[in-house]
């Protein structure tokens, strides 16, 4: 790989959410990605802790002067649901927090999307939405035009061929906000899903955290402790072999996508009925005759993904 990728990630920090974020930074530090800035959206718990989690998050990376912008604090329609039962009450549960160093930036998410993408060159930025699609669907509503500058939205949600983890129809960032999923699937951007059907391919085991714990450095026990909180929920709930990393899927894929496996195709997400709201629609036969918006991903190498996460954690202090 010649070019970095130019990075922003939207985030609803969140248990996964932070090993996706410390790997974005050690893959930045390991000189792969110009990490831009994080966008912070409602979702795992509200919009005030997610913007103190990601502040948080950066400290702990040694980045305290990194830009994170406070975006939607609500979904465009529906009312906000959380996920403290997974994640904890400030969702970060399984380490102690400190009052951030790392300020928030007095520009709101929406706006720095809007201008960021505006003066960048056709297609040169990858956005990797982890967290609900508000922030993202908000921006392409008002400027349209900044979809020429997106090389691709790498997000992780939907499912398809796995079952709903908050309904039983419904990945959890699609049922948050499908008006927003919606939106950003039609936008006409370059798409590419991480729905559950892969991420549930990629769990945390016992002799992954173990590698984490075993590195010099704070950051991989730490991290160990906060997916070993998190593992214990899905495990009991899921019967998973471990708690999904579902956000680094997303980083992955954006820097290492021989690592997966998927198929275009076209896809939609219901908004009507409260039964399925936020299910995805997957055309995976090309029955409708629909064109292809999305690069739906099922397939991937977990053991590589692991140890390029576990490579960009040994980087960070």
């Amino acid at each position: 790989m010649t070019d970095k990728i130019r990075l922003i990630i939207d985030t609803d920090p969140g248990q996964d959410d932070a090993a996706a974020i410390l790997m974005a930074h050690g893959l930045a530090k390991r000189g792969l990605v110009d990490f831009m800035a994080l966008t912070v959206v409602a979702g795992n718990v509200g919009l005030h802790h997610t913007a103190n989690n990601a502040r948080i998050i950066c400290d702990w990376a040694g980045e305290k002067a990194f830009p994170v912008y406070a975006g939607a604090a609500k979904p465009l329609l529906r009312s906000l649901v959380t996920a403290e039962e997974v994640h904890g009450k400030t969702g970060l549960d399984g380490v102690e927090l400190h009052q951030p160093e790392c300020p928030l930036q007095p520009v709101h998410a929406v706006p720095y999307l809007i201008d960021t993408l505006r003066k960048a060159d056709d297609a040169s930025i990858t956005i990797c939405p982890i967290g609900p699609l508000t922030n993202i669907a908000q921006a392409i509503t008002l400027a349209p035009d900044i979809v020429r500058a997106i090389k691709n939205i790498v997000l992780m949600g939907g499912n398809y061929f796995e079952a709903g983890n908050v309904s039983p129809a419904a990945e959890f960032n699609f049922y948050v906000d499908p008006h927003a999923a919606q939106i950003v699937l039609q936008s006409g951007a370059p798409i590419t899903v991480l729905p559950l059907d892969v991420t549930h391919k990629a769990c945390i085991t016992t002799p992954r955290m173990d590698v984490l714990r075993k590195q010099n450095n704070t950051n991989g026990k730490r991290l160990a402790n906060i997916l070993q909180s998190y593992e214990r929920f899905d495990t009991q709930k899921f019967g998973l072999e471990g708690g999904p990393l579902h956000d680094p899927c997303a980083i992955a894929y954006a820097v290492f996508p021989e690592l997966f496996k998927g198929k275009n195709c076209h896809v939609a997400v219901e908004t009507q009925s409260e039964l399925t709201m936020g299910a995805c629609v997957v055309d995976w036969w090309g029955t409708t005759g629909k064109p292809a918006n999305v690069n739906w991903i099922t397939e991937v190498d977990a053991d590589k993904m692991f140890a390029e996460l576990a490579k960009s954690i040994e980087e960070l202090p």
